[in-house]
């Protein structure tokens, strides 16, 4: 290891009021509040609340004492047998992402103890041959940003700027532009062969590197990195309305010739998902000061509207949205839906709410609601109660119209799981074949039935609740955290698990606890019964790792 390629010069960590990379020297905007006027409670809604929230450390603490026993310093913990694992460069990913979480649970002492293995991780040395960028900016430089924007502590600024100093060396090409997959042993030694962004990159991996790298450049005082990922920005912008779906990004760019409009896929899920989610975001990170990131979320909230967003046909004929995705042919002339959901989309209804307010687009709030009560229908048709990985429906015609139709939807549910000749068959062969399907009514076909611990649809519905005070929430939350918590505990943790859909015993845990159980989906269930005045949206904007970090104000 040559220890000189990564030398991190001696920033000066000056207070936030008097360095901000030049950002905060400038106008701020003052954007309409998130959050709502007021969250009246009586006194037994609050203690109720209370118990919840108690109940979600409780599970927080099982898991985390098991990590520390079991699996310190490894990214993750395996919960049924104990065992550990390294999925993101061996740089302990659940510890870094858990520090915030930590300190909004009032757990100081762990917290301290954390915090000083946190100091210890060495991110010269890896025995990965390939790092994610996106994962490491997300989990570890987010990780440490969020978790010094609630604490003040300073060794974490530190190991932020560490982190920043290495990814900042991924941007080492010959257009700025970064290599998401990375091959840091050939950067070590000098490789120029290999320091070429590449050809076939997800946009969201691309697109979702500028909260991070823009708060970093706000804390220290260096532009550097604010500039890295602006440039990103700025080619983003100019080739936003000449897609084949003006307003979306294709699913894959051309990183290394800076082609980010060709490709027939338009998704708001897995993939592109944070390349979407970062531009409100952006805007109350930098206060207002740049134009840029609001004009490319309305566009591309525009376009989501008119393409991707559609009303399923469901047995209850509740009025609620999905977010599919759109196919494009003969050159964008043709647009194609697919009906299909995923778990990780769930996110898109929150971030149309923060859109909603901080933009005071009505219609784009009023579709959050319809997206987050579409991921709740789909949590609460599933036999077991959480909603799987990724599925389909069918889409009603209208919106205003949407009459369910059992037989339509029977025949789509063959259709959808490749049954030919399924005009040719009687009704009674029809009602055999869909019952042999075990499918919950209203979905056509669960590709996946996995539940992998995600926090997306916990996400929206924190933020919706966050912004309108709706106290049904507060139940639909507990009962989602009460679901997953009974089909995925485990002696030390919660597990992943594979079939939610099934009507035949309790789902297979598979042995997988990913650093955003404890990061993220668990920071969100017990933020949503806190004071709301804990880590408030008008203060803080979370990143897509949920790391609270601090917004500039006026």
């Amino acid at each position: 290891m040559r220890h000189s390629f990564w030398s991190v010069r001696d920033h000066q960590l000056k207070s936030e009021k008097r360095t901000h990379a030049g950002l905060a020297d400038k106008w701020t905007v003052s954007f309409p509040a998130v959050q709502a006027i007021s969250f009246p409670e009586s006194s037994f809604e609050k203690a109720l609340r209370k118990e919840r929230r108690q109940a979600v450390k409780d599970t927080f603490t099982r898991a985390w004492t098991s990590y520390c026993e079991y699996a310190w310093l490894a990214d993750e913990l395996a919960p049924v047998t104990r065992g550990k694992r390294s999925a993101f460069g061996g740089w302990a990913a659940t510890l870094v992402d858990s520090l915030d979480t930590l300190w909004i649970m009032d757990m100081r002492e762990e917290f301290e103890d954390a915090v000083a293995a946190a100091t210890t991780i060495n991110f010269t040395r890896t025995d990965a041959g390939e790092i994610n960028v996106f994962e490491t900016t997300i989990r570890y430089l987010g990780g440490f940003l969020g978790a010094f924007d609630v604490s003040g502590d300073y060794r974490l600024l530190r190991k932020a700027v560490e982190v920043g100093e290495m990814l900042y060396k991924a941007f080492d090409t010959p257009n700025r532009m970064p290599i998401t997959r990375w091959d840091l042993h050939a950067a070590m030694l000098n490789d120029k062969k290999k320091q070429v962004a590449g050809s076939s990159t997800l946009v969201a991996e691309i697109g979702s590197l500028s909260m991070e790298f823009t708060r970093l450049s706000i804390l220290t005082g260096d532009p550097k990195w604010f500039d890295a990922v602006h440039t990103i920005a700025q080619r983003m912008e100019e080739q936003q309305m000449w897609t084949e779906l003006p307003g979306l990004w294709p699913l894959v760019v051309d990183a290394e010739k800076l082609l980010f409009s060709l490709g027939s896929t338009f998704t708001l899920g897995a993939m592109a998902d944070s390349a979407y989610e970062y531009l409100p975001k952006m805007s109350a990170l930098l206060g207002g000061q740049m134009d840029l990131y609001q004009t490319m979320y309305e566009r591309a909230a525009q376009a989501a509207l008119r393409h991707n967003l559609f009303r399923p046909m469901v047995p209850t004929g509740e009025d609620i949205l999905i977010a599919g995705v759109a196919h494009t042919s003969h050159g964008g002339r043709t647009v194609e839906l697919e009906p299909a959901g995923q778990h990780l989309v769930c996110f898109f209804g929150g971030l149309m709410a923060l859109g909603g307010r901080l933009f005071s687009r009505k219609q784009d709030f009023a579709a959050a609601e319809k997206l987050v009560d579409g991921c709740i229908w789909a949590y609460k048709s599933m036999p077991h109660g959480v909603m799987p990985e990724t599925f389909k429906v069918y889409p009603c015609s209208s919106p205003q119209n949407c009459t369910w139709d059992e037989l339509l939807w029977m025949t789509q549910v063959l259709r959808d799981n490749n049954v030919r000749d399924v005009e040719s068959l009687s009704y009674s062969q029809l009602v055999q074949l869909v019952t042999e399907k075990n499918l919950p009514r209203g979905f056509t076909a669960i590709p996946d039935d996995a539940y992998l611990l995600r926090p997306e649809a916990i996400e929206s519905i924190f933020i919706l609740y966050r912004a309108t005070g709706r106290k049904d929430l507060h139940d639909v939350a507990w009962n989602m955290f009460t679901a997953i918590d009974r089909i995925t505990r485990t002696e030390f943790g919660n597990s992943a698990v594979r079939g939610v859909s099934s009507l035949r015993g309790k789902p297979l845990q598979t042995d997988s606890m990913e650093s955003f159980w404890l990061g993220e989906t668990l920071k969100y269930f017990y933020l949503v019964f806190s004071d709301p005045n804990i880590i408030s949206l008008d203060d803080f904007v979370f990143n897509t790792e949920a790391h609270p970090l601090r917004r500039l104000l006026p």
